[in-house]
């Protein structure tokens, strides 16, 4: 398999995430237009078992079981997948953007002496290899980078593709591979789970997000209100977050998290182009603001000019209603 396209996926609850999943799309699709073979590896407890599935997307499985053992399951992870590339000789490594997958991405540079490009909103095959389309200064610019070798990693932040079955299921292929590295025996001694409701906003396929407009923490309760009758997920900008009024786990922007629900409602959020380039190829996106000349009624589906503790309370009573008949 040595020149091929290889995704790392991560495992959540026994299962492949989403963001796993965009990169097998991803990797299937640029392996097709570099006629290079391509690879999804799964690393983790029970990767065998949820193989299976994650092959549906097109590119082959390599699953690896292993229990990290108390130790961080990234650098167990990238000691795995540092052990296969010495073995194997793949040539470009796609790494989702996610907490894990970040720290993946540093240890493999450092283990293999790779070099990487880093927040990738898309990537597409040419002739130089896989070029990495990138948002800078804020999202008011994009550029496009490729790796000076032939080599290299490229780390790609979630929904830069829509995660779909390939045309015919890959093959599963279970292996059982001793680390040829051995990074620092860090242990995990505790954890702390962030509240970010019952769906994970990455995976979220309805979000309703509050900015500035909610007014401070109590105003989040109507937001919260119509994600749950609408079993959606509640996001945030910067702002509301750097002022303390919600948990990092809910912003989505430039420095928060990147998404792609089926809709978005934007409450009370102006629409800064740090906030845009997070949410900007959602599905359907409805902003509900007072101000008519939001930056946000720009690129928004639907504008609603009004009173955001007026419409979100009638919203989430008429689903109710909805619902009761």
């Amino acid at each position: 398999m040595a020149g091929a396209i290889w995704a790392i996926g991560e495992m959540l609850d026994g299962e492949p995430t989403r963001l796993t999943r965009e990169l097998a799309t991803l990797a299937a699709g640029l392996s097709a237009d570099a006629q290079r073979p391509g690879a999804t590896v799964l690393v983790g407890a029970g990767a065998a078992e949820a193989a299976p599935s994650l092959a549906d997307h097109g590119p082959d499985v390599i699953a690896v079981d292993m229990d990290p053992a108390g130790r961080p399951a990234a650098a167990v992870v990238a000691e795995y997948v540092a052990a296969l590339v010495r073995e194997r000789e793949p040539a470009f490594l796609l790494i989702g953007a996610s907490d894990d997958g970040r720290d993946v991405a540093g240890s493999l540079q450092a283990m293999l002496g790779w070099g990487a490009l880093v927040s990738a909103a898309g990537v597409r095959w040419t002739d130089a290899g896989p070029q990495a389309e990138m948002s800078v200064f804020g999202g008011r610019l994009t550029t496009t980078s490729h790796l000076a070798a032939d080599h290299g990693i490229v780390v790609v932040r979630p929904s830069a593709v829509v995660a779909q079955a390939g045309p015919r299921p890959g093959s599963v292929e279970r292996v059982e591979i001793a680390s040829a590295f051995r990074l620092a025996d860090v242990r995990v001694v505790d954890r702390i789970v962030g509240t970010t409701g019952p769906v994970a906003i990455e995976e979220a396929m309805v979000i309703v997000a509050g900015g500035r407009g909610v007014g401070g923490p109590e105003g989040f309760v109507v937001v919260e209100e119509l994600a749950s009758e609408l079993e959606g997920a509640v996001g945030a900008t910067r702002a509301v977050v750097d002022a303390g009024w919600i948990g990092y786990g809910h912003q989505i922007g430039q420095t928060g998290k990147s998404v792609r629900p089926q809709l978005y409602v934007a409450a009370g959020i102006s629409g800064a182009i740090q906030h845009k380039v997070g949410m900007q190829t959602s599905g359907t996106i409805v902003a509900i603001n007072r101000d008519p000349d939001a930056p946000i009624a720009e690129f928004a589906d639907l504008m609603v000019v009004g009173d955001l503790f007026e419409i979100l309370p009638r919203l989430s009573a008429a689903l109710r209603s909805r619902r009761a008949r």
